[in-house]
């Protein structure tokens, strides 16, 4: 079996230290509403809280998707759509905020634990 990138595992969401179990129980294919996450790696017992209240950081890396999501939509409805009128905007910004919100709030949290919590690879836990 070959070795997981760390972007790669990021993307799927899994455990930063061995790269195989899952951070939640259910993937957003699955479950798209479900936010579940385990407590520890289902491979390596590495815990997903290094410290209470770790998670509060990961509010910065949603606020950072919404400004994004913001600006994308704006920008395609200001040049595609010949500058529509306020209620347009604010209709299209806020659906599809909420629309992606799930994903929001599980790759921010995926992107704090990766990058802010002090977890590395570690090979013997990989199979």
């Amino acid at each position: 079996m070959r070795k997981k990138s760390s972007s790669e595992a990021l993307l799927n969401c899994k455990c930063p230290r061995c790269r195989e179990g899952n951070m939640f129980k259910y993937a957003l294919t699955k479950k798209w509403f479900s936010m579940e996450m385990h407590d520890k790696c289902p491979n390596c017992d590495q815990t997903y809280e290094p410290e209470p209240g770790f998670y509060f950081g990961a509010m910065f890396v949603s606020y950072g998707f919404s400004a994004a999501i913001t600006l994308a939509t704006g920008f395609i409805l200001y040049n595609f759509f010949d500058n529509p009128d306020t209620w347009v905007y604010m209709t299209v910004v806020i659906s599809s905020v909420a629309l992606l919100w799930p994903a929001m709030f599980k790759y921010s949290r995926a992107i704090f634990l990766h990058l802010f919590g002090g977890i590395r690879f570690n090979s013997k836990y990989s199979s």
